[in-house]
């Protein structure tokens, strides 16, 4: 497994993304992709204890580790959910618990202007997406 850059950076990236999108559908539909592009998830990890709870649409995450650095899998079946976690995956996986304790995430999100784009549910959503993450880090 290769080092993923520092996560600063590919925030970085991913804020430079979505300023060349410029209107909000644009952006969506770029989340939307991202998803696309998400591993299948395996069945014997579409789990109820993976599933996210909170979330508008059915949103399965499992973690696993590789050395010191915690890996992450995910789906769902919604279109916006599986951009949303495919967007959290580019950020999270494959780090150490400190990096992803260390991250502010909702400075992030509000940094892209994702949570004032979506509708209130699915907001909260991606909070739990966050929320999932942070407890397999914290757990170690």
């Amino acid at each position: 497994m290769t080092t993923p850059p520092p996560i600063d950076a590919v925030l970085a990236e991913l804020v430079e993304e979505f300023d060349l999108l410029g209107d909000w559908e644009g952006r969506i539909e770029y989340v939307i992709d991202l998803g696309k592009d998400l591993e299948p998830l395996p069945e014997a990890d579409r789990i109820e204890a993976n599933k996210v709870p909170g979330c508008a649409a059915q949103v399965w995450l499992a973690s696993g580790r590789e050395g010191d650095r915690l890996t992450f899998r995910a789906d769902s079946d919604s279109a916006l959910s599986k951009g949303n976690i495919a967007l959290l995956l580019r950020l999270y996986s494959n780090r150490t618990p400190a990096e992803i304790l260390g991250f502010d995430a909702r400075a992030a999100l509000d940094r892209l202007g994702l949570p004032s784009a979506l509708t209130r549910q699915r907001a909260n959503g991606l909070n739990s997406m966050v929320g999932r993450i942070r407890d397999a880090a914290a757990a170690g």
